[in-house]
């Protein structure tokens, strides 16, 4: 398993020339608000950090346009901040039936389709997703996606620009999520991934490439990313979108 992106909904100025924006250029993470996907229902745009990235979503109405109906309606609620993390994973059948086996709710695979102009033409993308429950008292999904094949995923690279790979940063590194996380959860997460290290008020969670999410218990919700950095003009830079803070080391 390894880190894949970040699903962030996002006010409509984190995807217009703002001052949010130019922080963001300013901290070294080249970021073109007119590149992405959409519909009449939503719009994603993508900051992307060597082969991960951030992608920002707005809403635009009641039903999204086709994006996953739990993260419309609380992004229509008000929701502003981390929805998802995404994991990219080499089997996710397998995986799944090791997880539902194990009580885990999780969504069987499934493939995401866009539809545009009316819903008469649509586009199936090439990978499967599967997705675990909110955390109980956290809006948070932890989500699972496998691409059909290894020629699609190189095949993607050449649309993952800009990049903040030409400023000598090149990727995440970590990920900390604070938040009102349970016993209940944290059990979940030992079952989910297999190597965790339980430290009381905090779960770490290795992934591949030395790669770690750290799941902390605390009264607020809140996300830092550090980010890979062998820049030193962009050493200790920070920036926000939402409620995440993102630090290059």
């Amino acid at each position: 398993m390894k880190l894949d992106h970040l699903v962030i909904n996002v006010d409509a100025n984190y995807q217009q020339e703002s001052e949010d924006v130019q922080q963001i250029k300013k901290a070294g993470l080249p970021y073109n608000i007119k590149k992405g996907k959409g519909t009449k229902g939503f719009k994603a745009t993508n900051i992307w950090t060597g082969n991960e990235y951030f992608e920002l979503i707005t809403i635009k109405n009641n039903d999204g346009g086709g994006w996953k109906p739990e993260w419309v309606h609380a992004y229509n609620s008000g929701h502003r901040g981390l929805i998802c993390l995404m994991i990219d994973v080499d089997n996710i059948n397998t995986m799944v039936q090791r997880l539902q086996k194990e009580g885990i709710s999780i969504s069987n695979p499934e493939r995401i389709k866009i539809e545009f102009f009316f819903k008469l033409i649509s586009k199936t993308l090439p990978w499967q997703n599967s997705f675990l429950n909110f955390f109980e008292k956290i809006p948070l999904h932890i989500g699972f996606q496998q691409m059909d094949s290894e020629k699609i995923r190189k095949g993607f690279e050449k649309y993952m620009v800009p990049n903040s790979k030409e400023n000598n940063i090149s990727g995440i590194t970590q990920i900390h999520i604070a938040g009102d996380f349970t016993i209940s959860d944290f059990q979940m997460l030992k079952t989910v991934f297999e190597k965790t290290i339980d430290n009381e008020n905090q779960l770490i969670v290795q992934l591949e490439n030395s790669q770690e999410i750290i799941f902390e218990k605390a009264k607020d919700y809140s996300v830092k990313v550090t980010l890979k950095n062998d820049n030193s003009s962009f050493s200790r830079k920070t920036c926000k979108v939402e409620n995440i803070l993102i630090n290059l080391d």
